[in-house]
């Protein structure tokens, strides 16, 4: 369907070849101008092309590299290996890797490193017994992807597929533990790659947790018509005749057939912390990395970089302004900020537990943080702005009702809510902030009492029933607009004292909140104001709050005022932090979230 996409799309001409080298105009090895822009920090050189396998030369004013698993690949199954970057998708042939690559990016003087990632096999359908499975529907209604469909259905309702449960048992370890000797030399640690922690292996997960006597496999159909069916759960590289042993060792796979065995794959990756924001190589003009080149999976993070760093290459090439995001704007921003200024030394994995300001990371106002962002920078229509427009005023109009209707307690109890019964009156906004109360009871209790419409709010019961367009994210403000407006208050402080100074010698240890590479770091380097500690790679911004509080609470931070100036610009090291803070809550905070809403 994507590619069908992609052949339709107008101005866009697709090229199928194997990429084996780049064209990079640089200047002439030990020449004054090279050691010059080396020592200024500059590009030392500027994409131009790629050159294929056949020797054509493409032409271009950027590229972006996202060779996944192909830089010097080997595939693993047992204890042979070949080159390779994966096998084929629908049989066990395999793809070469990309050598010639990897020694132009070598010859470029990338960083680069060694990582590993495998797959488990693929099973036929036709060959599991599903009636001694667990089933796990698709959720019904089935929530739309897109917020364009928002409140609607979704075009493949009617075709949701089933997956189903099973799990390792006692039987399945035992395979496991007494064929460890097959296994590729990665899992007894004479490879040189890292595998993914947060993925792990059959293997590693019955090695890491012995006296866990099984674990959950889930059955994956790989589509609506195919027999393919993928059993997310048991990775590992074992041979052939083993990985099957252990399949068929498990409730309802008596009888299943491998389609194509598991496999690991290592591979090279660039370190990402010789990239800028942008996903640009900082000493290579024009040149983007993205996905597996720069260390994280292959998923949803992959996807996410391909976006960040296509879109900045189209927008070098039209000198727009880049397209950044704030850890406190998006997902896409912790993954970009935590990749660039620390690295990474296994394939990363994003959740929700990277990121400082997760309250404000929600998917239900994804549309309010970032269709701004894209379409500041030409990557959204008009269609998707009005969607979003309507939304917003669809959640004024239920903030209207919410707020223009107001009973005593006592009516408030008498619906049901947990509050005491008294004269007090309470709004119906206000008694979202009750434990346990949910939006669809307070408009029930709005609508049986029409006597509790405020003379502010005319149009009363004509504000029934609630827009369903955006109403869990009013519902969401509403109920934790506390934490929120916190949330914002400490992006806006931030901004505020960038400039505040820290004492020289002060004993980070003592702050029970950083991290143990953050201490490490911020000793080292005693960095003089919270800028200069912003700058430092790694310190996040959750660290530089934690240093605020504690200078604030000691007395020894003091702000340094220019020329009495009437606002203070945002020092460039905290911008990648926040890039747009100020949009976030007013100087004061009183209006941080609910602005634009």
């Amino acid at each position: 369907a994507m590619l069908r996409e992609l052949q339709a799309y107008p101005g866009l001409e697709l090229y199928e070849a194997s990429v084996e080298d780049l064209v990079v105009d640089e200047p002439a090895e030990g020449s004054a101008a090279a050691a010059a822009a080396a020592e200024a920090g500059r590009p030392v050189g500027r994409a131009c092309g790629v050159i294929t396998a056949d020797g054509s030369e493409l032409r271009a004013r950027a590229v972006v590299l996202t060779t996944g698993t192909f830089l010097r690949g080997v595939v693993h199954v047992g204890r042979e290996s070949r080159p390779a970057g994966r096998f084929v998708s629908t049989s066990e042939a395999v793809e070469p890797p990309s050598t010639g690559l990897a020694a132009t990016l070598g010859r470029l003087a990338l960083p680069l490193d060694r990582l590993k990632t495998g797959t488990p096999p693929r099973l036929s359908a036709q060959s599991i017994d599903f009636s001694r499975l667990e089933p796990q529907p698709s959720e019904e209604p089935p929530l739309p992807f897109s917020f364009l469909n928002e409140g609607e259905s979704v075009a493949q309702a009617a075709n949701l597929i089933t997956c189903h449960k099973t799990y390792t048992n006692a039987e399945t370890h035992r395979i496991v533990v007494d064929s460890k000797h097959t296994l590729p030399a990665y899992e007894s640690g004479d490879g040189k790659g890292a595998g993914p922690r947060y993925c792990p292996s059959l293997f590693s997960k019955v090695e890491r947790f012995p006296e866990r006597e099984a674990h959950i496999v889930w059955l994956e159909p790989e589509g609506l018509d195919s027999d393919w069916v993928y059993p997310n759960g048991i990775s590992s590289a074992f041979p052939p005749d083993v990985q099957l042993r252990l399949v068929r060792s498990m409730v309802g796979l008596e009888g299943a057939t491998i389609l194509k065995p598991a496999y690991d794959v290592e591979y090279d990756y660039v370190d990402p912390t010789c990239l800028r924001r942008t996903l640009e190589v900082s000493t290579v003009e024009g040149l983007f990395l993205a996905g597996q080149i720069i260390g994280t999976t292959g998923y949803e993070e992959a996807a996410a970089l391909g976006l960040v760093a296509g879109a900045n290459a189209a927008l070098s090439c039209s000198r727009g302004p880049p397209l950044t995001v704030g850890r406190h704007q998006g997902y896409i921003g912790v993954l970009v900020d935590d990749l660039v200024t620390r690295g990474t030394t296994e394939p990363y994995r994003m959740f929700t537990s990277r990121a400082e300001w997760r309250l404000m990371l929600r998917a239900d106002n994804a549309d309010a943080r970032l269709t701004p962002l894209g379409a500041a920078c030409g990557l959204v229509g008009e269609r998707r702005l009005e969607r979003l427009r309507e939304k917003q005023a669809a959640m004024q109009r239920g903030l209207r009702a919410l707020r223009g209707f107001a009973l005593p307690n006592a009516e408030w109890a008498a619906a049901g809510f947990g509050v005491k019964p008294n004269g007090e009156l309470r709004t119906a906004e206000q008694m979202l902030h009750v434990p346990r109360a949910e939006l669809c009871d307070v408009e029930a209790a709005m609508a049986a009492a029409p006597h509790g419409w405020r003379k502010a709010c005319p149009e009363g019961a004509s504000l029934l029933p609630l827009p369903s367009l955006g109403r869990e994210a009013m519902e969401i403000e509403v109920k934790y607009s506390n934490y929120l407006e916190r949330q914002a208050r400490e992006v806006a402080r931030l901004e505020e004292h960038a400039m505040a100074s820290i004492p020289p010698h002060t004993d980070y240890a003592a702050l029970p909140c950083l991290s143990k590479e953050e201490v490490e770091k911020l000793t080292a380097t005693q960095p003089a104001t919270l800028s200069e500690a912003g700058a430092i790679p790694g310190i996040t911004p959750k660290a530089l709050f934690y240093i605020y509080n504690h200078l604030r609470q000691a007395g020894g931070s003091s702000r340094r005022e220019e020329g009495g100036a009437a606002e203070e610009e945002v020092p460039e090291p905290l911008r990648h932090h926040f890039p747009g803070a100020s949009d976030a809550s007013d100087a004061s905070g009183a209006e941080p979230v609910a602005e634009g809403l």
